[in-house]
């Protein structure tokens, strides 16, 4: 055995008992009759490949069937050459998996109105996203169209398609209409949630407000979400204590939801906020996920053990968490969270940084440091923060500078630039900080019940415009390619279950995530030997290399390297859908 195959070979054999049972109930409508088998002749046939079925077990040689939306054959190498088919790839020497499932994907606006061929998701193999963290774009009320300062008539609506106890459904329809190249599920947003029930304003909701919101729980579940998804840094969501996130777990765990979040600090508080999240999990009686798990700030590498000894230990309770990743030492989010979450309440962000008293307040706090929120230019501090996202012509030269660098430019200390950026863009502005440790990346890929995800949106590179952050490009195939090629992190067939099964099993997404016969043909063809990502900070509209061929639903999307404008893509639904109600 060659030393490329040796090292893909090592890892020892993770047989899933039953495939089908793993995978639970719900998640798709079109989930009727799934032929298991199949004779005579076939729509594809993949030849020859080195299949890694998204189990964990050990990979084999051996030739793939696909009939319509389904896979009908796995066969021994060489056993469908003689058999009639419309299409054949030759995947000698190639790897044959489950298409990637990405657990935190952010293609709201694209999916629903802008490109939805997603072209930077699908050419690093994914083949489902995941939206949800934080904010969705259902259910709607006059609460978040107050909120969100909707004025125009048209856009006022298209979001009322999504009101109504039906709202999340009407969403999930609208974006299968719309036409994308991967399949798209959701969690519902908890800051949707408390918006919907509370508006903008801060404190504990009321009894009548907590029940408005546990109702809009339920009609999302019922509509086919997968559960609750909370992000605790930025406002609304941090306006939710743990009594109002435990209410909101309690009304959809009857419809086996999972309670997702980002949680209220990754960095100085970072145990203390998984505490929070498996005490939200006990006791509303809901599995948890924690997103991008991650210890922020150099002062807090060191937290990364106890990190996920505290997920460890949970578990070996019988409590039910689990994590995902990106495979990153920057994350991204706005230039807004580096202000007190108190700053944006009621809708009041430019007011107050327009106000010079209320602008020295702010300035005090964020020097004073006092852990009470998740300060994020000063843990990445202002020489590791990135601008990307400015949109005024004026500001375009500030585009890939450090804050730091800004500052002096603009002959002002980094705080009050903050501000003046904000104000001059009246936006967040999209920023990278540089927050994490590589030897953690490597320490949490390891780890069992770890899995991926990009948070990020699907970019068409031809038509991008300004920076975003590489992991909207280079996600998955980072993985395969560095950590798993090159230096040997993880096995191939463990770094595949992450990226597939081991999150149709956590979603309970049924007859997707395995290589096998009867499930749905999503399938990654990729070259192990030239897999990488591509995309940098300072240049990150480059295609992965080395995704030669993906289906969705047994659609070619990506046909030798190239997006084929395909956009078979359906909506998922979680294990509460029953259908039409």
């Amino acid at each position: 055995m060659n030393a490329p195959l040796r090292r893909f070979a090592l890892f020892p054999v993770l047989l899933l008992l039953s495939a089908c049972a793993a995978m639970g109930v719900g998640s798709d409508p079109a989930q009727t009759s799934a032929p298991r088998s199949g004779g005579g002749s076939y729509d594809l046939v993949i030849e020859g490949g080195r299949i890694v079925d998204g189990t964990g077990a050990a990979w084999f040689h051996g030739d793939v069937a696909v009939r319509g939306d389904r896979i009908v054959r796995v066969a021994p190498p060489g056993m469908l050459r003689n058999v009639a088919a419309r299409d054949r790839i030759d995947a000698t020497g190639l790897v044959v998996a489950p298409g990637f499932i990405d657990i935190q994907g952010q293609s709201r606006s694209a999916v629903l109105r802008g490109d939805g061929r997603l072209v930077s998701k699908v050419t690093q193999g994914v083949t489902t996203e995941i939206l949800g963290e934080g904010s969705t774009d259902a259910p709607v009320n006059e609460r978040i169209l107050e909120a969100g300062g909707v004025r125009d008539s048209a856009a006022v609506a298209r979001l009322r398609r999504f009101e109504g106890p039906r709202g999340f459904d009407a969403w999930l329809r609208a974006i299968e209409e719309h036409g994308v190249s991967t399949n798209v599920g959701s969690f519902v947003g908890a800051s949707t949630i408390r918006t919907f029930g509370r508006g903008l304003a801060m404190g504990a909701a009321s009894q009548s407000e907590m029940e408005a919101m546990q109702e809009a729980v339920r009609d999302a579940m019922r509509d086919g979400a997968f559960g609750l998804a909370s992000a605790l840094i930025y406002p609304p969501g941090n306006f939710a204590g743990t009594e109002e996130l435990t209410l909101l777990a309690r009304a959809m765990a009857p419809y086996g939801g999972l309670y997702i979040t980002h949680m209220r600090s990754e960095a100085d508080r970072l145990l203390e906020a998984i505490d929070e999240a498996i005490e939200i999990g006990r006791r509303g009686g809901v599995p948890v996920e924690i997103y991008h798990l991650k210890a922020a700030g150099r002062r807090n590498w060191g937290k990364a053990a106890a990190a996920i000894a505290r997920i460890d230990s949970a578990r070996a309770a019988g409590l039910d968490v689990q994590a995902d990743m990106y495979p990153y030492v920057a994350g991204g989010t706005g230039l807004t969270a580096c202000f007190p979450p108190w700053v944006s309440a009621d809708g009041r962000l430019l007011q107050n940084l327009r106000d010079q008293n209320v602008r020295a307040r702010i300035r005090e706090e964020i020097r004073a440091n006092d852990g009470s929120w998740e300060n994020l230019c000063e843990l990445a501090t202002p020489e590791g923060v990135l601008l990307l996202g400015f949109e005024r012509e004026g500001n375009r030269g500030l585009v890939g500078r450090r804050l730091a660098e800004v500052a002096t430019m603009m002959g002002s200390d980094w705080i009050d630039t903050a501000m003046d950026l904000v104000l001059s863009e009246e936006q967040r502005i999209g920023t990278i900080f540089f927050m994490m440790d590589e030897d953690n990346v490597r320490l949490q890929l390891q780890q069992p019940w770890i899995k991926f995800g990009t948070d990020a949106s699907g970019v068409d590179p031809d038509a991008a415009d300004g920076l975003v952050h590489p992991r909207a490009y280079g996600t998955f195939t980072r993985i395969l390619g560095r950590y798993v090629r090159d230096e040997g992190v993880l096995p191939l067939e463990d770094a595949v279950r992450k990226m597939s099964s081991a999150v149709a099993t956590r979603l309970r997404i049924r007859d997707r995530g395995l290589l096998t016969e009867g499930f749905f043909a999503d399938i990654v063809v990729f070259d192990p030997e030239t897999v990488s990502d591509r995309a940098t900070y300072e240049d990150p509209h480059q295609l992965s290399t080395g995704i030669l061929h993906v289906l969705v639903n047994g659609v070619p999307v990506v046909r030798d390297g190239s997006h084929t404008g395909a956009t078979p893509g359906r909506a998922l639904r979680g294990p509460g859908w029953t259908g039409r109600r």
